[in-house]
C-alpha cells in the first residue's frame, strides 16, 4: 500500500500508476446477496444449473457487483494521511468489458488521473481497472471521482 502524507504529496503522483490491490474471490453467496439487495435476479447470476448450460458456463457476477468492489479494492492500494474525510463523488465512465464467473479472483489497479481543487476540498479522479485472474480483458474499467477534504 502507498501512503501519502497529505494532498501535496498525492499531487506529485498525478499521472502515475499507484499499484494493485490483493486478489478477492467473488463467491456465489456474494452474487446472491447482491441480487437480493438490488432485486436483480437474472438467471445468469443466480440460477447455477441454467447458467452452467448458458453462454458463460457458470453464474457470473453482476457488473454493478464488480463495480461495488472498487472502494474496498482501492483502499488496499493507497491512502492519504491528514484528511478530515474522503467521499465518493461519482464516476465519469464505467465499462464492463468481460464477465466475472463465480469463484473468480479479481484485483484492482489504480492510476491517478487528476487532482484539482473543488467540491469543498480536492477532486481526485482515478482510473480503476478491475482484472480477473487469468482473464484476457478487464472485468471493469471505471473512472472514479472522490472529494478529499484536508
Amino acid at each position: 500500500m502507498r501512503v501519502f502524507q497529505g494532498i501535496e504529496e498525492l499531487e506529485k503522483a498525478v499521472g502515475t500508476h499507484l499499484g494493485y490491490s490483493g486478489w478477492q474471490t467473488v463467491t456465489q453467496q456474494q452474487i446472491d446477496t447482491f441480487a437480493a439487495a438490488t432485486g436483480d435476479y437474472q438467471w445468469i447470476h443466480v440460477d447455477e444449473e441454467k447458467a452452467a448450460a448458458g453462454p458463460f458456463g457458470s453464474t457470473i457476477a453482476h457488473g454493478y457487483l464488480t463495480l461495488s468492489l472498487v472502494p474496498m479494492l482501492v483502499w488496499q492500494v493507497y491512502k492519504v494521511e491528514g484528511l478530515k474525510m474522503g467521499v465518493n463523488y461519482g464516476a465519469n465512465k464505467v465499462r464492463f468489458p468481460s464477465p466475472v464467473p463465480v469463484d473468480s479472483k479479481v484485483r484492482a489497479g489504480v492510476e491517478l488521473v487528476s487532482l484539482v481543487p473543488g467540491g469543498g476540498g480536492y477532486q481526485l479522479t482515478a482510473r480503476v481497472t478491475v482484472e480477473r485472474e487469468g482473464g484476457d480483458k478487464p472485468a471493469c474499467v471505471a473512472e472514479t471521482v472522490s472529494v478529499l477534504v484536508p
